[in-house]
Order: C-alpha cells, then sequence, then structure tokens
C-alpha cells in the first residue's frame, strides 16, 4: 500500500500552553465509544470528574465544554487525562488531531489540519514536497479506478497551477475554478479536452460581470458559529465603498492578495480534490477553495491567524463544510458570476 504525505507531516509537535488557540477551547470533544466506556469505568477522582461531564446525545459521547473549554483542560494547558493516564487514553479525536488521514483502499495521504495553530504555521510556511512509502496492509480499492484517474491526473495539473509564477492569486483561483468545470465533465462522461490557461482567463473575466461581497460574507454569517468573535470578524470585514469599523485586528486598507495563499490554495486542493471520487462532485469543492480564500482574504490581519480560525469555524463543523458543498449550487453567493467577479473586478 502507498502512504503518501507533506514532509512537514512528522514535523508536527503539539505546542501545548503555547498555543494561541487550543484546541481543547470553543468545542465539545467527540469521544469514542471505547473511550467513553473506559472513561466511565475509571476509579478514583479523575474518573468521578469523567462521569460529571461526559454527556451522549443519542449520536454519541461527548465531554461538554465549561466555561468554553474541554473540563480536562488544566491552567497549564495540558490535559488532566494525558497528564494520569498517558496519550493512549485520550480519546480518538484528542489522540489524532490535527492529524489527517484519507484512506481509499490501496492508498492512503495524510495530512495536517489547518484548524490547529502550529499545523497552520507548518503548512502556510514549509516548504511542501510529498513523501511516498511503500508500507504492509492496505485493501481493495475503494473506488471507481476511472474516475480516480481522472481525479489524480487533473489535481497533478491543478497543483502545477499552484506553481505558476505568472498567475496571480485571483487568477490563479479563476483559473482553477474554469478547469474544475473541465473536469467535472470528464466526470459526467464527456472527453476529455486539452485546457488553455489564456483561455479560462480570458472566460473568466468575461464572466466576472458583478459581484457582492457583501452577500459572500452574509453566507457565512449564517453557518453554524463556533466563536461570537467570529460572527464579528465576518460583520466587520469592508465590502466594497460600505462602511468600515475599525477593530484592532482588521486593516481599513485592503489586504494584499501574497504568495502566501499559494500553500493554502495548495492545502485545500491536497484536502478535498480526490474526495469527489465519492460523489464526482468536484466542482463544488473548487468553490469551497475560492469561497474560502476570498473570505480569509476579505478579512485580513494575520493569514496564518485567519486562515486557521477560518478552518476551525468551517472545515471542523461537517454541517458547515456540506452547507457550502450543496449551496454552491444553490446560493447566489457562490455563483461563478459571483465568485469570479470578487476575484478579477
Amino acid at each position: 500500500m502507498t502512504l503518501s504525505f507533506p514532509q512537514y507531516y512528522h514535523q508536527f509537535r503539539c505546542i501545548a500552553s503555547r498555543c494561541p488557540d487550543s484546541c481543547c477551547q470553543g468545542w465539545a470533544v467527540d469521544v469514542d465509544d471505547v473511550a467513553a466506556d473506559h472513561y466511565r469505568s475509571l476509579p478514583g477522582e479523575l474518573g468521578d470528574r469523567l462521569r460529571q461531564v461526559l454527556r451522549d446525545d443519542g449520536n454519541g459521547a461527548y465531554l461538554e465544554i465549561e466555561n468554553g473549554r474541554c473540563p480536562m483542560w488544566r491552567q497549564d494547558g495540558l490535559c488532566r487525562i494525558q497528564a494520569a493516564l498517558g496519550h493512549d487514553a485520550l480519546c480518538y479525536v484528542c489522540r489524532t488531531f490535527p492529524r489527517l488521514r484519507h484512506d481509499y483502499g490501496d492508498f492512503v495521504e495524510l495530512g495536517l489540519e489547518l484548524s490547529c495553530p502550529e499545523a497552520a504555521r507548518l503548512i502556510l510556511t514549509t516548504p511542501w514536497e510529498m513523501v511516498c512509502t511503500e508500507v504492509p496492509g492496505g485493501e481493495e480499492a475503494d473506488y471507481e479506478q476511472d474516475i480516480m484517474e481522472i481525479l489524480l491526473h487533473s489535481r497533478r495539473e491543478a497543483l502545477a497551477l499552484i506553481a505558476d509564477p505568472t498567475l496571480s492569486i485571483p487568477e490563479l483561483l479563476a483559473v482553477l475554478l474554469l478547469y474544475a468545470h473541465e473536469v467535472q465533465a470528464q466526470l459526467d462522461g464527456a472527453e476529455a479536452l486539452p485546457f488553455s490557461v489564456s483561455q479560462a482567463l480570458r472566460d473568466a473575466h468575461s464572466y466576472a460581470t458583478g459581484g457582492s461581497l457583501t452577500a459572500l460574507l452574509a453566507f457565512f454569517k449564517e453557518l453554524e458559529i463556533l466563536n461570537p468573535l467570529w460572527l464579528e470578524r465576518l460583520s466587520a470585514a469592508p465590502c466594497h465603498c460600505e462602511p468600515v469599523r475599525t477593530v484592532a485586528w482588521q486593516s481599513v486598507l485592503a489586504t494584499p492578495w501574497t504568495d502566501t495563499y499559494r500553500p493554502l490554495i495548495r492545502y485545500f486542493l491536497m484536502r478535498y480534490w480526490l474526495q469527489a471520487v465519492s460523489d464526482y462532485d468536484l466542482v463544488s469543492r473548487v468553490k469551497l477553495t475560492v469561497a474560502a480564500c476570498l473570505v480569509i482574504h476579505a478579512l485580513g490581519g494575520d493569514l496564518i491567524q485567519t486562515a486557521q480560525a477560518f478552518s476551525k469555524e468551517i472545515e471542523n463543523d461537517p454541517d458547515n463544510v456540506e452547507a457550502i458543498l450543496d449551496g454552491a449550487y444553490t446560493a447566489p453567493a457562490l455563483t461563478d458570476v459571483n465568485l469570479l467577479s470578487l476575484l478579477l473586478p
């Protein structure tokens, strides 16, 4: 079986009490059945405390947050469970976060989640190279071979576009969106046609007839909100000539599109592109990428911090991700015209 991962994957180390936005705060922690049974059976003070805070809503067990944080989070930023019982005693989510695993049967891709501040730093600042190795194990391919071949080939082409220095970031995102439509046609049974970047740019400019950043931000404000500060940031982002509220983390001046967006775009493509093998829907996932970059750009501030906050609010909430994928075909804010107009005004 082939195992692939970015070369920085094994560099990740939790920075614990030095973390500026701990994964132990802001959300209830899902607890797998094995860990939940273990926690309920523990003797002593730790077991009593776990039984007090462990809840079950019918869909599974979770640790209910207290004062905005996991009740097992100590003042020094460490976990009571890990300190008392070791790393292996953590529930699956806490044991693996922020590591990602995409298992396709005969090959596996590993990655890191952008929602962790330290992982975000590695993702956005470390030179990128995929490491591939053969490991024992694996199962039969859990996908249709011809669909996966299209997706693997097209993702290589998309990654090559990201590395093209002649494309500005807005042009790159516009080209990727139109390229996704070309690949989508192949997934739907059409013959593969040569893709012209220059023609795609001309087409993108012709489609860019008027966009609304207000509508895009309003769409994201209707999603589930984890941290009220996120809603405040969405509400305060400058929209064209609309009044701007000045807050500590937001510059009134437009944020430049820097090359740091290239690893950000690569992150989204590596995380979502091949997932289209499950439902043959690539366009919605590329729209998620484009919309994410537009929102992160609109919010401004430090790119790593803003991207991490976006990921924590959106990517770590399956309902929010699903709402964006569904909205790709129904929400006016996520139409090709609106997205392209915001990229190429």
